[in-house]
């Protein structure tokens, strides 16, 4: 196995530290999966996850104030989709392993 990169900037351990915790609650990184292909309205965000939606929306809000997800209105719908490339890569490889048919 090769030599193993540790973050090195303060700034990028922050990030990650901050992606990480956000992610911890598992509807919140059940919101960030259901993100991880598209923009999408809340109403889909809570079909798709299973969960009422003023809770849906708290955890929203709380992943935007991480910086972790963005949000616009668009007519009488909020969008929501993933903020940074890097966080939709970790979900992405998150969902790769743990979502695997390989043990």
């Amino acid at each position: 196995m090769g030599k193993i990169t540790l973050l090195e900037e303060e700034e990028d351990i922050e990030k990650a530290t901050r992606a990480l915790k956000a992610m911890a609650h598992p509807l919140r990184l059940k919101i960030l999966c259901a993100l991880k292909d598209d923009e999408l309205p809340v109403l889909e965000i809570v079909k798709k996850v299973g969960s009422s939606q003023s809770n849906i929306s708290q955890h929203i809000d709380i992943l935007r104030t991480k910086n972790i997800v963005e949000s616009r209105r668009n007519g009488n719908k909020i969008l929501c989709k993933i903020k940074d490339i890097k966080v939709l890569k970790l979900v992405s490889n998150i969902q790769a392993v743990f979502c695997s048919k390989e043990s």
